[in-house]
């Protein structure tokens, strides 16, 4: 990886990891104070639209984010100030109308999302619908904005903007409890507490776009007006590269959906996937980020013939990297899944009845956690080669595919006690049809890319990551048996001295066999670990 390629993925990966941070104490503040109780369930069917909206149109790496850098990368500023005016009328004024379909089809569309929700929770989840309705339209001005930034060489505020979105939650639940103390677990304030929690995550976004305005200012890339230009051909280029990645990574959002479809009639099972997945968005967020958003200008500036080795090189890089990182963090969460779920999230109303539900939840994500950053990096090589309908296709078939495996693993939207198919594996079938789907879709897309590029090394690659596999298995089970067979102490002390210890005794067998495996990009993260902790012999 080049210096200047380092120094990006370090401002990234430190402010990355500020707004995930902020994120997981969001999290553990909504644990406490709600549990997986009608509130904080409610709002898992609320917040998918809306939220939908914000990670797919206003998301580092999201469609809009993509396609702003591929295209202004290669374009002056002052290019790049009218073709974003352009585009950020044309998309305002689309999701404006979005926002005001959500707030008159709100109830009807939660109806929709959880046909077996409980009366309580479909009409707390509408009201929160209505109140987030508003995040449809900063979700693409966010998203359009932080693209343009990274395009300029502006990383550090585009990556740490979702703190914002942590902190107003946080200070809006922070709120509701000063003004009613322990009655925020009470079920009568379930429906304030939900509307609290709402509200503030609007705020969040709000701000999240108001932060990126001065910065656009200082690059020359803010102009404040409307501008109504379809055939500029920088704008032309953007709608040609975001109209197909919206509607690809739209469908891989749909599966979101289908999962919550499935787990409506399943008490608690929204609230525990939402507690699981943000355990494993916080390390995939953070090295996506990190991997990434350097590497996508490079792509893009690898398109040409001639520059066909230098890009395959590159495509090498990014998959081996995620390997080398999700590989043995996905092992560690499958292996400590329960003890990690404890620690961050046992307390106050989050019981240890609600850490064994999203344990179980959180070993299932922690099996494709390689699958889904890959996946990214493919999408992005295509997105580069300006080519947004074959992860388009694949990510269609995708939700055919998760529709089926969710029902093979946890049966058809009927009475869930009637379940007669031969395995039922509960919630963690909707997780697990999730990634199946992934690791399909990354086969799929994988080939797709080696036809395009006339070849690609995949056996090679596919043995240097059997090796990979191999090292995270070893490490997974080290650590599994070491928590399992110590009799470790009670409390928060106890619960990080497991985790902590366990994860460190299977992080340095992972670096052990990986070293011996001398696959290049796992030396290279491990040599770089070394020149850390130890700079004086770096």
């Amino acid at each position: 990886m080049a210096p200047s390629l380092r120094r990006i993925a370090l401002i990234v990966a430190v402010a990355t990891a500020l707004s995930k941070l902020a994120g997981l104490v969001r999290q553990q503040v909504i644990a406490a104070a709600f549990g997986v109780g009608a509130a904080y369930d409610a709002y898992n069917y609320a917040y998918v639209l809306p939220g939908f909206l914000l990670i797919l149109l206003g998301g580092i790496n999201g469609p809009f984010h993509s396609a702003m850098v591929s295209v202004l990368a290669r374009r002056p500023r002052q290019e790049g100030a009218h073709v974003l005016a352009a585009i950020n009328t044309l998309v305002g004024a689309g999701l404006l109308a979005v926002t005001v379909l959500l707030l008159l089809a709100a109830d009807p569309l939660i109806t929709l999302l959880g046909p077996g929700l409980d009366p309580e929770r479909h009409a707390i989840a509408v009201l929160q619908l209505r109140w987030m309705a508003p995040m449809a339209l900063f979700a693409g001005l966010i998203g359009l904005g932080f693209g343009a930034l990274n395009a300029a060489d502006v990383f550090w505020l585009p990556s740490v903007s979702p703190l914002l979105s942590s902190v107003a939650v946080i200070g809006g639940i922070g709120l509701l409890w000063w003004q009613v103390g322990g009655e925020i677990l009470s079920p009568s304030t379930a429906l304030v507490g939900g509307i609290v929690l709402a509200a503030s995550t609007t705020v969040g976004a709000v701000l999240q776009w108001l932060i990126q305005l001065p910065a656009l200012s200082r690059e020359g890339l803010n102009k404040l007006q409307l501008v109504w230009d379809w055939k500029d051909p920088g704008v032309r280029e953007v709608l040609k590269v975001m109209g197909p990645a919206t509607l690809s990574s739209g469908m891989l959002q749909i599966n979101v959906f289908v999962s919550l479809f499935f787990a409506s009639g399943m008490p608690a099972a929204a609230a525990g996937l939402g507690y699981a997945n943000l355990l494993v968005q916080t390390p995939l967020g953070l090295l996506s980020n990190a991997l990434l958003v350097p590497l996508l200008p490079v792509y893009a500036r690898l398109t040409a013939p001639d520059d066909r080795p230098e890009l395959i090189a590159r495509i090498r890089q990014g998959l081996m990297l995620s390997n080398a990182s999700m590989l043995p963090l996905g092992a560690l969460m499958v292996g400590l899944a329960v003890p990690i779920v404890a620690l961050v999230y046992e307390r106050g109303a989050f019981n240890s009845a609600a850490a064994e539900l999203v344990g179980q939840l959180l070993m299932a994500y922690g099996i494709g956690m390689p699958a889904y950053l890959a996946r990214d990096v493919l999408v992005r090589v295509f997105y580069a080669l300006g080519d947004g309908v074959t992860p388009f296709r694949w990510s269609l078939a995708g939700i055919g595919m998760n529709a089926l495996f969710c029902w093979l693993f946890v049966g058809g939207p009927t009475p869930w006690a009637a379940q007669t198919l031969p395995v039922n594996f509960g919630a963690s079938g909707l997780v697990l049809a999730t990634v199946a789907v992934n690791l399909i879709t990354c086969l799929g897309l994988l080939l797709a890319l080696q036809g395009r590029l006339g070849g690609l090394p995949l056996r090679v690659w596919g043995r240097d990551s059997a090796l990979l596999l191999l090292a995270a298995v070893v490490a997974g089970l080290a650590a599994w048996a070491l928590a399992s067979l110590v009799a470790w102490p009670a409390g928060l002390w106890g619960r990080l001295w497991q985790t902590g210890l366990c994860s460190g005794v299977g992080l340095l067998l992972y670096c052990s066999v990986a070293a011996w495996s001398r696959v290049p990009e796992a030396l290279d993260l491990i040599n770089q670990v070394r020149r850390r902790l130890r700079p004086g012999r770096a």
